[in-house]
């Protein structure tokens, strides 16, 4: 036997974060960073429903925040275990916890200058770029398909997840009394038949799976039509001589938009403007896309290997520095902008959303997933006002949502992945980083069309032995 328990990512889609328990040894499975009610968050990622110390391995799905960005808190608190990720995931976790460290750093500072206009005590971040450094040497990398001993029960393979760049699904083979389980947790499942990154790899029959369900109950756009609605709302923006802001994840949402917008403007269908990626992470993990062609699909691997840069075309500029940024908001031409952070909690875009969402000849573009209670989700809930960097605005921009941007499988991509398995060796599925309605909808489509039997939907701090 051996135990699960859920610590993040329990009916919600922010900080992942699961503990496997067997033989005596502690494995932890992400370690993300909530994103949510900024008081509610700050709170859940100071702490940790276990101690740290005890943690003998952390294994990482893929470099996204919601899965990586509390791992220089958990060295912080006294682990001191290996790592284990892919090469792409500890080249992208490099550059996303540096600049993680960085925002937390500059928020608590601008925090701490509001709250002593008003007598109140400073804020510290939570962790720094000294933190963040420190918690790289902890890293260990192995490929895709390589079975890696990581406890004396316990074996590692991980496969190709196609969500970002190094994503990876987890299948941990569990040695138990002369038997052998085999167990899956998901990460983030990708997309099959996208550009820029190879199709989700099929990991073979397992007995136990812990799965995202993110989108288990909506439907994407089909690509013909993804590039149709991307054409219309930038081509009826401009008309106005309007901006058009996209909050975007750096890692994996900015390459595929700008590979999209580069197709557009191959094909002739977009008019000549510009267009800026205003992230200094976006420009960092850009160049980390670039060393690991092994990661893309067939067509974007040529042309990287042939020194055609699927990143860049004519009309988009990359900016890092703050005067080049700041400089956008005073420029009133038609122009797009992508920023992030994608969910608008935190990063440029902030001041992006503040100078443009009472104009209503602009644009907000959501791409992707927002979690309840964060600006990026009022906005798309068109809150008629929302408080940004602490102050009102009237949401008067227009407002498009485009989910079929985003790197999540959607309900019949997740349930074309999930009937490849045998529903008779599975002994049970934990749905995981998904909205509880978004759960239950997954869940009984997983009943009903794939025949699962056992399903769980674990809130957080639910323990589970199997």
């Amino acid at each position: 036997m051996f135990n699960l328990s859920f610590s993040g990512a329990a009916r919600t889609v922010t900080g992942s974060c699961h503990l496997l328990t067997i033989d005596g040894k502690r494995i932890l499975l992400d370690c993300g960073l909530y994103q949510g009610h900024r008081a509610e968050a700050a709170e859940l990622n100071k702490t940790f429903p276990f101690d740290p110390r005890e943690i003998d391995v952390l294994i990482l799905s893929h470099a996204h925040i919601d899965h990586a960005g509390r791992i220089p808190m958990l060295i912080k608190n006294g682990f001191t275990g290996p790592i284990i990720a892919t090469h792409a995931t500890r080249d992208l976790a490099n550059v996303m916890l540096l600049d993680s460290a960085h925002i937390q750093e500059k928020d608590a500072e601008y925090v701490s200058k509001t709250h002593a206009k008003k007598g109140l005590d400073s804020v510290e971040p939570l962790y720094t770029i000294a933190d963040a450094l420190l918690s790289m040497e902890q890293f260990q990398t192995t490929g895709y398909g390589r079975k890696i001993r990581v406890t004396e029960s316990v074996d590692l393979t991980f496969f190709d997840a196609g969500h970002i760049l190094g994503s990876a699904l987890v299948v941990l083979d569990l040695h138990l009394n002369g038997s052998k389980q085999r167990l899956c947790f998901t990460g983030d499942l990708g997309r099959p038949n996208r550009p820029i990154l190879r199709d989700p790899e099929f990991v073979g029959d397992v007995d136990v799976l812990i799965t995202e369900s993110t989108y288990g109950g909506r439907y994407h756009l089909e690509d013909v039509a993804t590039l149709d609605k991307l054409e219309d709302v930038i081509k009826r923006t401009v008309s106005r001589s309007g901006k058009i802001i996209v909050p975007a994840f750096s890692v994996g949402r900015t390459q595929e938009l700008v590979f999209d917008l580069h197709r557009l403007f191959d094909q002739k269908r977009l008019p000549k403007f510009p267009i800026y990626v205003d992230s200094p992470l976006s420009v960092n993990a850009t160049q980390v896309f670039r060393l690991h062609p092994q990661c893309m699909d067939g067509d974007v691997r040529d042309e990287i290997l042939q020194h055609h840069d699927p990143f860049g075309f004519e009309s988009l500029t990359y900016i890092s520095s703050v005067n080049e940024s700041k400089a956008l908001n005073t420029n009133n031409e038609p122009m797009l902008i992508i920023s992030s952070s994608g969910m608008c909690e935190a990063g440029r875009v902030l001041h992006h959303l503040a100078n443009s969402i009472e104009n209503p000849r602009n644009t907000i573009l959501i791409t992707g997933y927002s979690a309840e209670h964060t600006l990026g989700r009022k906005i798309v809930e068109r809150e008629p006002t929302v408080s940004i960097l602490g102050d009102e605005y009237k949401v008067k921009a227009e407002v498009q949502v485009m989910n079929s941007l985003s790197a999540h499988a959607d309900r019949k991509e997740l349930l074309g992945y999930h009937s490849q398995f045998n529903a008779s060796r599975l002994q049970t599925v934990f749905l995981v980083h998904g909205d509880f309605d978004q759960q239950q909808k997954f869940e009984s489509a997983l009943r009903d069309e794939l025949g699962f039997d056992t399903i769980e939907i674990p809130q957080a701090g639910d323990n589970f032995t199997v």
